[in-house]
């Protein structure tokens, strides 16, 4: 376990909720690696709680498909298995693509700024090398995107999707090879929706989340052959 887990507070949450979010965190951020084991006492000590919270998040946690139970050792990170990965992207693909072409149509001129700033920013977060804040800022830019659709039921599915595509996206993203084509793919991506080019916005939304796949693979092979 890593030493910069903290409880994250929230007065309005109950303690369990405050210690499933503060875990579930971890886990999409890779503080909690898949395999790692999850043991109450120690991370009740840890989190400064007692063990009822803990056990109780680490129930809603094994809900989510975050935590699986295994035999004589107790809860574990959920691996990412490819199975898994390519369930979601193959969804995560085609909405995608479909907020893309909708954007083109819908984007309002002080969406598209956002969305351009939105590319500046993401490009000033690599520069920084900081992994957590390059996810944060391709998660809003992605956003901008699909707010642009103006459509809540599509809004709605792409959100329950978030937090598992959330844990991809920043496996995909600690892969620094793949920073300068992400880059690039985000100014096609921004261009194509400014120019209302729905083919290539809805192309390129394809490939960007085809790239993650095959990151992501080529890493869950990588880390099997070195076990």
């Amino acid at each position: 376990m890593q030493d910069q887990l903290r409880l994250k507070t929230d007065d309005d949450l109950p303690l369990r909720d405050e210690v499933f979010n503060t875990l579930r965190q971890a886990i999409l951020t890779g503080e909690l690696k898949p395999g790692e084991r999850l043991m109450e006492i120690h991370l009740a000590n840890r989190l400064g709680v007692s063990r009822t919270p803990v056990r109780e998040a680490i129930r809603m946690l094994e809900l989510e498909g975050l935590v699986t139970m295994i035999p004589r050792r107790g809860a574990e990170v959920a691996q990412i298995t490819e199975q898994s990965l390519k369930d979601v992207l193959e969804v995560r693909r085609c909405l995608d693509a479909l907020c893309a072409e909708l954007a083109c149509d819908r984007i309002t001129e002080e969406q598209l700024l956002k969305l351009k700033d939105a590319c500046g920013a993401f490009e000033q977060a690599v520069k920084k090398g900081d992994a957590r804040e390059i996810a944060q800022k391709d998660v809003q830019l992605h956003d901008i995107i699909l707010e642009a659709t103006g459509n809540r039921r599509l809004i709605q599915i792409v959100n329950n999707l978030a937090e598992q595509m959330y844990r991809y996206r920043f496996e995909y993203i600690k892969d620094y090879t793949m920073h300068d084509r992400l880059i690039d793919e985000h100014r096609r991506l921004y261009t194509a929706i400014r120019d209302k080019d729905k083919e290539t916005a809805r192309n390129t939304a394809m490939i960007h989340i085809d790239n993650q796949m095959t990151s992501i693979l080529r890493q869950l092979n990588l880390d099997r052959a070195l076990k």
